[in-house]
């Protein structure tokens, strides 16, 4: 009878679930692009969690729902999300693969008691399948193992096998964690197997995976008769009910209406009334009357809650060990915008306006860190790519800042100063490699290993100064023909080395403000790489272009051409200008030196130097 209605779950809601071992709590984790995400959207699929129009809804990655994961192709957030198959609630939290989000995991993996871990059948375990187990495993959740994407022409199944036993030997904390079961998937179809299949082309779901997260991955051990007691790992907002305190109860059960107490950071008290509790369903949240221990639910009416402050019972308050997240390895400055054209494209633009979107940011990003410094803020997180997607971000709720170079975060310990440094593994044809080696000599990277990969390729594993990788995927991708596959991992502290030499060219710097003319562009052509075209409003001190040789040049790009009587055929030509390279947001910061900062507006991304006066810039240089 409970089976038939939870067949029927979509179409009559969320049920409480009185028995935690018929919940089951699993987190899926992999490094990017292993296929967390698809075999996720299959689960969904195959589930019967949508009404069967939901069902047919051409939608490939259902759990990425924000803008810039559509266009990244990648998570960036993670997101909890309910199925429901035969007697059992299976809560499944869908991990960010990218290095840079690995907050994200460390935060999420508290709600979990096992985890999916899915290895790409030819690449195998990647920098970020290391952290992310190693993690998992210091937590003590059980570990599935799942070889995705079988069908590669160029899958390595027995090495790949081979290599995850390697890993699980380095970084187990117990012997029980080096048995674990593996499975073999290819979960853009939909299909999954408990030993290899003959015929991947045959007919079959993935029954095997639902059975392994119910057989294999523990039930939650928590006590539903003590008093209430919640982790806070996520928040949520929404105009209607405000805060969203989101994670699993640890004991005890929780109702709409229920006065409780927030346990603050600090220590502090602070008592409360939940005002409506929320369980979740595919991909929405609907709301309930009860919640019981071990399942994970979304509670509103708790304001002042932030990640890893507990809610407790008022009778018995006892509060749970903070999430402690790794430190940032990269900062910058970030403030409001000072050029000539400030107001003038955005809604938002005051240092209080920008400070208060950045209070607000620190709430649910975990890695993130701000300080005040001057009329700005330092920005500190976990890379490039976690920096610039909050900048994309606030770009498009229309706000208006310049930002500056990144800078290592830098450590004292035992009176020396120690920097980041990170593990990165590249792979590059042959061709390629003296190339590669050689810029990653001048950024003083050192060799760990060198082998081949079964397609031929060579894979090299460098230890490197994070602040030597500012820049750095940019030139390789040139450099290699955009065939390089690199993927870095934080490795720890050394102590500071010297300065690294100037990498880059100078600058092309407009000298006066107007709109470029195809003349004046001409001209400055042939002196550089211009990175803008005719017609575009510039300023002095923006910057134009890349200089072809060491230190920066003014050139007046608003100059137009002399009308005089006299003419010449040399003269009267048709102006045929080489188009110019228009920079991404992400190539627009690695182009930054010391003295230069990045406007950055809803329509615009504007490269220009710190003291826009050339008199200026000399007397500070």
């Amino acid at each position: 009878m409970l089976q038939l209605m939870y067949k029927d779950l979509p179409e009559v809601g969320i049920f409480f679930m009185k028995d935690p071992k018929q919940i089951r709590n699993v987190a899926i984790i992999a490094h990017v692009d292993h296929g967390k995400t698809t075999l996720l959207d299959g689960l969904l699929k195959q589930s019967n969690t949508f009404r069967s129009n939901q069902a047919e809804m051409d939608q490939s990655l259902i759990m990425d729902s924000g803008d810039q994961e559509h266009e990244r192709g990648i998570t960036i957030t993670a997101k909890q999300t309910s199925v429901y198959h035969g007697d059992y609630k299976i809560n499944i939290i869908d991990t960010p693969g990218h290095a840079d989000f690995s907050g994200e995991v460390e935060r999420t993996l508290n709600m979990a008691d096992g985890v999916l871990l899915i290895v790409d059948a030819q690449e195998g375990p990647m920098p970020q399948t290391k952290f992310v187990l190693s993690k998992a495993l210091e937590l003590g959740l059980k570990p599935v193992v799942v070889i995705n994407k079988i069908d590669k022409p160029s899958r390595r199944i027995d090495e790949v096998i081979d290599e995850v036993s390697d890993l699980f030997l380095e970084l187990a904390i117990s012997d029980d964690q080096l048995h674990y079961p593996v499975y073999y998937a290819i979960g853009r179809e939909g299909k999954a197997w408990t030993t290899l299949p003959d015929n991947p082309g045959e007919h079959t779901d993935l029954t095997p995976i639902f059975d392994a997260i119910i057989n294999d991955i523990p039930a939650p051990t928590v006590e539903i008769d003590k008093p209430f007691q919640m982790l806070v790992t996520s928040l949520a907002y929404d105009t209607f009910q405000g805060k969203y305190a989101i994670g699993r109860i640890t004991r005890g059960t929780i109702k709409k209406g229920q006065g409780i107490v927030l346990m603050k950071r600090e220590g502090d008290i602070v008592a409360s009334k939940v005002d409506k509790v929320f369980g979740y369903r595919g991909l929405t949240r609907e709301e309930i009357d009860e919640a019981g221990a071990g399942d994970i639910v979304a509670i509103t009416g708790i304001g002042d809650a932030h990640i890893g402050e507990t809610l407790a019972d008022k009778e018995s308050p006892e509060a749970l060990p903070v999430i402690d997240v790794e430190a940032p390895t990269l900062s910058m400055y970030l403030g409001p915008n000072t050029s000539p054209l400030k107001g003038k494209e955005a809604k938002y633009n005051t240092s209080r306006q920008i400070g208060d979107r950045l209070k607000q940011e620190l709430e649910t990003n975990v890695s993130l860190r701000v300080r005040e410094e001057g009329i700005g803020f330092v920005v500190s997180g976990r890379g490039e790519l976690h920096l610039s997607v909050l900048i994309e971000t606030l770009r498009r709720e229309d706000y208006e800042f310049e930002v500056g170079r990144p800078q290592a975060v830098t450590i004292e310990e035992d009176g020396v100063t120690k920097e980041p440094v990170e593990e990165l593994l590249v792979e590059v044809g042959g061709e390629f490699l003296g190339a590669v080696s050689q810029e990653l000599g001048a950024r003083r990277a050192t060799t760990l290993k060198q082998e081949q990969t079964g397609s031929g390729a060579t894979r090299v594993t460098f230890i490197i100064p994070t602040r030597a990788m500012i820049g750095l995927r940019n030139i390789l991708m040139t450099a290699t023909k955009g065939t390089i596959i690199m993927n870095s991992l934080p490795y720890g502290y050394q102590p500071l080395g010297t300065k690294l030499q100037q990498l880059r060219n100078g600058a092309l710097i407009a000298t006066e403000a107007g709109a470029t003319t195809a003349f004046a562009l001409d001209n400055a052509a042939a002196r550089g790489t211009l990175y803008v075209g005719p017609g575009t409003t510039v300023y002095q001190g923006m910057i134009v272009g890349l200089y072809n040789r060491s230190g920066d040049l003014d050139v007046n790009v608003c100059r137009g051409k002399q009308l005089t009587n006299m003419r010449t055929s040399s003269s009267d030509g048709t102006i045929q200008l080489t188009p110019f390279t228009d920079l991404s947001l992400e190539q627009s910061i690695d182009f930054l030196e010391d003295d230069e900062l990045l406007e950055v507006t809803p329509k615009s991304v504007r490269l220009r130097k710190r003291f826009l006066d050339p008199n200026q810039r000399k007397r500070n240089k």
